[in-house]
């Protein structure tokens, strides 16, 4: 009797009823793309099917290197520098508290060169500054200590931060026109001029527009190219047959 009833309300309810689904027709199953190997290059898997070699990574040569806290300035916040600053109408200056021609040069003046590698106010502006003061009185002092100024010159220049390469090329141009160390320099050319090479096409003589970089005299390439002349004009013969040597590309200012 239920069954009965149930099926006389479904006749008398057809929307009640449950609905018949169509049968559609059979769709076909996704063919599944295998997904691509990435593997090194000379390798077996770089070998299989379906590889995919990875490229060589960036050789990084113009990555700038991080710098670390120099002698410089562990000596300038301890107070043994005899400078302080003086404030112009024309921007700032070293006040020396001493005569430039009574430092010892031994001590001041390798530690100047370790601050080539700072970056921030005020320790560059004192080892830059405090440099050319120096190197501008020295004099026949400069020379002695030649040997001890080198590495600081490799290690600023090993930076490759552009602002850092600009500063210390400008300083190795005085360095070389100062008294006495033009010829000196010829020997610590191995060390100093391996790394411009790598820096000497970088916009050399742009004239996309107007460059403020060269009016600044900071465009990298134009300075190596200057610093080179320098040294050869300084350096005579020997300059010139080491800078060929160091950088291939370089073509002699006094031949033409």
């Amino acid at each position: 009797m239920v069954a009965e009833k149930e099926t006389l309300s479904l006749n008398k309810c057809p929307d009640k009823m449950p609905k018949r689904t169509k049968l559609l027709a059979q769709q076909p199953l996704p063919v599944h793309q295998p997904h691509p190997l990435v593997s090194e290059g000379f390798t077996v898997k770089a070998m299989m099917k379906n590889s995919v070699v990875r490229g060589p990574p960036a050789a990084g040569a113009f990555k700038e290197r991080p710098t670390k806290p120099t002698a410089f300035r562990k000596f300038y916040e301890r107070g043994d520098f005899p400078i302080a600053i003086e404030h112009d109408s024309k921007g700032n200056k070293i006040a020396w508290k001493v005569e430039i021609e009574k430092l010892d040069y031994h001590h001041y003046l390798p530690l100047f060169f370790e601050g080539l590698c700072e970056m921030t106010f005020p320790y560059e502006f004192f080892a830059r500054q405090g440099i050319h003061d120096m190197l501008e009185h020295g004099e026949a002092k400069i020379f002695p200590v030649l040997p001890q100024l080198i590495i600081p010159i490799k290690n600023a220049l090993n930076l490759r931060n552009r602002q850092v390469m600009c500063v210390t090329l400008k300083v190795l141009q005085h360095l070389a026109i100062s008294y006495g160390t033009g010829e000196a320099l010829v020997p610590y050319y191995r060390q100093i001029l391996p790394i411009l090479n790598i820096f000497k096409n970088m916009n050399v003589n742009s004239g996309d527009g107007i460059d403020y970089s060269q009016q600044k005299r900071e465009n990298v390439g134009d300075l190596i190219q200057e610093t080179l002349e320098v040294l050869e004009r300084r350096g005579g013969v020997n300059a010139f047959i080491n800078i060929k040597y160091m950088v291939p590309t370089y073509e002699s200012c006094l031949l033409n």
